[in-house]
């Protein structure tokens, strides 16, 4: 009576038992990624409300429309990007038009007209601070007639 061999013989192809194991690694691992990208896009770790373009000092949120007149503003306060870097500072009061066509506002400086800056700014509204005393935080921008001509990043009132 012969005995059968049972082994299989390993020089002949099995089953595809290894290409199985790794296509259902594969899968695995493509439909965890998925699923994370999905749940962290739905479900974010930290949600965050505040608007960079307008926040005050001292951490709370003021968007552009809690503040639609100037007796709402508080003095010593930042209003605009007050985590900004910005590299260059003026002081002065805060006047409705530009310089010789540049800006939106001036800042009037003391020391005389040419020591006035062109002022624009995309970040605050600078009617709210027309005639007060005020602090600049801002970049320079090229200015064709304008002696210096600022982009405002954040503003506080002085006086």
């Amino acid at each position: 009576m012969d005995i059968p061999n049972l082994t299989q013989n390993p020089n002949t192809p099995s089953s595809n038992n290894g290409n199985k194991s790794i296509l259902i690694v594969s899968l695995i691992i493509v439909t965890a990624l998925v699923s994370g990208f999905w749940l962290s896009r739905f479900f974010p770790l930290q949600k965050s409300n505040q608007n960079p373009l307008f926040t005050s000092g001292d951490s709370e949120n003021m968007s552009a429309d809690a503040i639609s007149r100037p007796d709402q503003l508080v003095i010593d306060q930042w209003y605009g990007n007050v985590n900004g870097q910005f590299k260059d500072t003026a002081n002065g009061t805060i006047k409705a038009g530009g310089v010789n066509g540049e800006g939106t506002h001036t800042l009037v400086r003391p020391g005389g007209d040419d020591q006035n800056a062109a002022l624009t700014s995309s970040v605050v509204d600078l009617d709210l601070f027309v005639d007060k005393k005020v602090e600049i935080k801002g970049e320079t921008n090229i200015s064709q007639k304008a002696g210096w001509f600022l982009d405002v990043g954040s503003i506080k009132i002085v006086e």
